[in-house]
């Protein structure tokens, strides 16, 4: 009985503290900023057709997601990645933008520990998972499909 009054006072104090957001702008602004970052995106793709007409469209693209990952990191690093996060939300996080952001920010904030146990090990802490997850469902998926395959 005391744990579901400390639990309930906990929660009520907790609701008092949260921001709140107003969904309609939250929305917008995540949706024009992650537009934006996708027509950046297009905009660096055709231009690198356009200066190397021989290279194939996969090389491209390849070299565009180099650009938007290093545009990225370089916005983190001189923190405006994060004001950009902060005001669009989901818009910033979901290109690959986000992903660069998500391995850099922890990279820098741990730099004073030194390369290897701070950048190196905490590059990764956000990042990490989302990559073991995407492995291993791949993975589950693969052999599913091989299964599937000899039935």
């Amino acid at each position: 009985m005391k744990n579901e009054k400390l639990n309930q006072a906990y929660n009520e104090y907790v609701e008092a503290r949260i921001p709140k957001t107003k969904p309609f702008p939250s929305l917008f602004n995540a949706f024009w900023v992650g537009g934006l970052i996708c027509l950046l995106g297009q905009g660096i793709n055709d231009l690198i057709i356009y200066l190397f007409p021989m290279m194939s469209e996969q090389s491209a693209w390849a070299w565009t997601l180099v650009a938007l990952i290093g545009i990225a990191s370089f916005l983190t690093a001189v923190g405006v990645y994060d004001k950009i996060g902060k005001f669009a939300g989901g818009g910033s996080i979901v290109p690959i933008t986000g992903f660069s952001n998500s391995i850099t920010s922890p990279a820098l904030e741990f730099k004073h520990e030194g390369v290897i146990y701070g950048t190196c090990v905490k590059m990764f802490s956000i990042a990490g998972p989302v990559i073991v997850t995407g492995i291993v469902s791949s993975v589950v998926v693969g052999i599913v499909y091989y299964i599937i395959g000899l039935i």
